[in-house]
């Protein structure tokens, strides 16, 4: 039996306003047994029960990137780089990118598309202990058009009966949910653009009716506004993007758009506005003012209750997997509380994910997905990027240069997530022992 406990000048259970000063964590084979004022932890643990201090820092629930692509390769061609890469590349390929957001305090991931079933092979081969990472929700290869987005993952599926079979082989390879490219996207040369349907208001019900017969929830992929209306009334749980474009321009009118937030509210769905380091980047190069109506969409998603979760679309050009609070830090800059930004990566992603009974908070009984940081993330979420350990299902990974704040990788100017601007949619340790 593997018993520790972790403690630092501030324990976030998860839920916004929890927080416990002068907090430890008791961590017992891989699960959480107790939580609570240091002193009281200590006094119920048995006697000797290593014990590490980590002075100025919080420990709070594991971040949850609910948006990842863990086969692509974000400095590559996408197309030619996964045809012309075997299993085993792209295996050793993902599991160095899973590698890299456990790094950077990531600990449960979902792969909304990649090559036939390796994202369930790697979240079979972590959740054993062959490698570390996170925790892997996989979906297998995304449904979409004949030539439609992502079309070389392998997807593709015309009309109801290709649809129905399309997802019944995915839950046959053992997906945790169902991935439906709704619009087409910018990112797919020569496919539909972005505000493009690819599947129809029937075809979408299908694909939702053979999921919900095995028990799995389906995600779209969506940006124009019909897009999202119709995946609503499908019954849809999270909304990819959900970016309320139109051909016309980059966000609908105000009345439309108020309609729809309501009608998302009301619904339960969860949006992942898929928020990244390509938004800084765009930032720096046209002024944070082009970018105010995707910033603004969000702001009013969450003042009229929209669940909204953190991810980041990491592996898709531009977007590293190493640079999650990137992707955050704008939920701030949108208006957003921060601690509601940190329940949105942690507590409201885990309901999302239908993990809300194993991770995304701190709790006797929930899994040991934590991570420890050198200063106050209510503060600035800016100290997520100092993770000094993180535990993954009680499992002990030190990040690779504890204290990460170098940004790496290539990134594409001038795109925010799915949309083009100006193109609309489309666009100091004490330790008493060792941890």
């Amino acid at each position: 039996m593997t018993t520790r406990i972790l403690s630092a000048d501030v324990v976030l259970p998860g839920p916004a306003g929890e927080a416990i000063g002068d907090g430890a964590v008791l961590v017992r084979d891989g699960v959480i047994a107790d939580l609570g004022p240091r002193a009281e932890v200590a006094a119920r643990a048995e006697p000797g029960t290593p014990h590490r201090e980590f002075p100025g820092a919080t420990i709070l629930p594991g971040l949850i990137d609910t948006h990842v692509h863990l086969s692509l390769d974000p400095g590559a061609a996408q197309a030619t780089a996964v045809a012309e890469a075997d299993d085993g590349e792209l295996l050793l390929a993902m599991a160095g990118h899973a590698r890299r957001l456990l790094d950077v305090g990531v600990t449960t991931v979902r792969d909304l598309g990649g090559r036939g079933n390796l994202a369930g092979r790697l979240r079979d081969a972590v959740a054993a202990g062959h490698l570390p990472g996170p925790r892997v929700l996989t979906a297998g290869a995304p449904i979409t058009v004949t030539g439609g987005h992502f079309w070389f993952l392998g997807g593709e599926a015309d009309g109801i009966p290709e649809i129905r079979a399309a997802v019944r082989r995915n839950l046959r390879a053992g997906v945790d949910v169902i991935k439906l490219l709704v619009n087409g996207s910018r990112l797919t040369p020569g496919g539909p653009r972005g505000w493009h349907r690819q599947l129809t208001d029937e075809e979408i019900a299908a694909a939702v009716e053979e999921a919900r017969r095995f028990g799995r929830p389906v995600a779209a992929h969506v940006l124009g506004a019909d897009a999202i209306e119709a995946s609503l009334t499908a019954g849809v749980r999270t909304l990819e993007h959900c970016s309320f474009g139109t051909p016309a321009g980059p966000v609908i009118e105000p009345e439309a758009r108020d309609a729809l937030i309501a009608t998302i509210a009301a619904s339960g769905a969860f949006v992942c506005p898929t928020w990244s380091i390509t938004m800084s980047e765009t930032a720096a190069r046209v002024g944070e003012e082009r970018m105010r109506p995707w910033l603004e969409v969000a702001r009013q998603q969450y003042e009229n209750g929209v669940k909204l979760i953190a991810g980041t679309d990491a592996g898709t050009p531009g977007v590293p997997f190493e640079l999650y609070v990137d992707g955050l830090e704008w939920f701030v800059r949108a208006g957003i509380p921060t601690e509601a930004a940190l329940e949105s990566a942690t507590v409201i992603a885990a309901d999302a994910l239908g993990l809300a009974e194993r991770t995304g908070r701190l709790a006797p009984g929930l899994d040991a997905d934590l991570i420890v940081v050198a200063g106050d993330p209510r503060e600035d979420l800016a100290v997520l990027r100092d993770v000094q350990v993180v535990l993954a299902r009680g499992r002990v990974h030190t990040p690779a240069g504890s204290g990460l704040g170098a940004r790496a990788g290539s990134v594409r100017a001038g795109v925010v997530g799915e949309f083009a601007v100006g193109e609309g949619v489309g666009a100091g340790v004490a330790e008493r022992s060792p941890v």
